[in-house]
């Protein structure tokens, strides 16, 4: 079993115990279930930088990266520094994260939200919306093209945004649906956590001009990201570059800053 397997195995079990005790009507009864989600997909065509920053204390290959930040503070320095979104991650076991972190963050700042989760079920997405976000992530790795189609359609119902991720042709094969938004190209393989830029390259010309293009994991310099804006791409998932730092914010600031130049 890799280590995506035991993620995924580990969710099921995680979704089926919060359905156990949260039932979705308590869900619906958020105050922010009404709330009117902001569009990522329409920041990210009208930006010039195309950044969306991360939130993340820890992953699977690099153990820990940040586990003194204060989320509130992130978000509310991200949002400062003129990205255009933030994604926040919030699984507990692997990656140190929390829908309480999503909470926090939705009540610093008014940016779009990702909720990075490995999301198999409904149960997940009204969660997502109850928590305030306003884009959910699906992974095609996960997810058979009728789970997508559910998902998504659910998420856009919602008044979500989707960015749904691949890793290679059979993925984004699967995943060009008109209920998704953005369609992300991680660059890292989930399954022995390597990374490289040639992955978005590759997928770039395949993927039609009806989604937004971003690409994910490994982008850490300016060049990497005027390199895949010739490929089409206008959104740039970035974490460990800014997290890594004593204050994501400034690192997020400054690394925009030179972008512009």
């Amino acid at each position: 079993m890799n280590i995506l397997e035991k993620i995924v195995a580990d969710k099921r079990k995680e979704v089926a115990l919060k359905q156990s005790l949260i039932p979705t009507l308590q869900l619906e009864k958020s105050v922010l279930f009404e709330r009117k989600c902001p569009s990522l997909a329409s920041t990210l065509r009208n930006s010039n930088t195309g950044i969306i920053a991360e939130h993340k204390r820890r992953s699977p290959s690099k153990r820990t990266i940040n586990q003194n930040t204060n989320v509130a503070q992130v978000a509310k320095g991200y949002q400062n520094a003129g990205v255009c979104g933030m994604s926040v991650l919030t699984d507990i076991k692997y990656f140190g994260g929390s829908l309480e972190d999503l909470l926090l963050a939705r009540a610093s700042v008014d940016m779009p939200l990702l909720r990075k989760e490995f999301m198999i079920d409904e149960y997940q997405v009204l969660e997502a919306k109850a928590n305030g976000a306003d884009v959910i992530l699906l992974i095609a790795a996960v997810l058979s093209k009728k789970e997508l189609k559910v998902l998504s359609e659910l998420a856009k119902s919602l008044g979500m945004n989707v960015l749904l991720e691949v890793h290679n042709q059979q993925e984004l094969n699967k995943s060009l649906l008109p209920s998704v938004d953005m369609l992300g190209v991680n660059n890292r393989n989930l399954k022995t956590f390597e990374v490289s830029l040639e992955t978005s390259k590759s997928l770039a010309k395949e993927i039609p001009e009806d989604f937004v293009k971003v690409s994910e994991s490994g982008i850490s310099s300016v060049s990497a990201i005027k390199e895949l804006k010739e490929f089409g791409y206008q959104g740039f998932l970035i974490g460990e570059n800014f997290m890594k730092t004593e204050n994501p914010g400034e690192s997020a600031a400054e690394f925009i800053q030179k972008l512009g130049r």
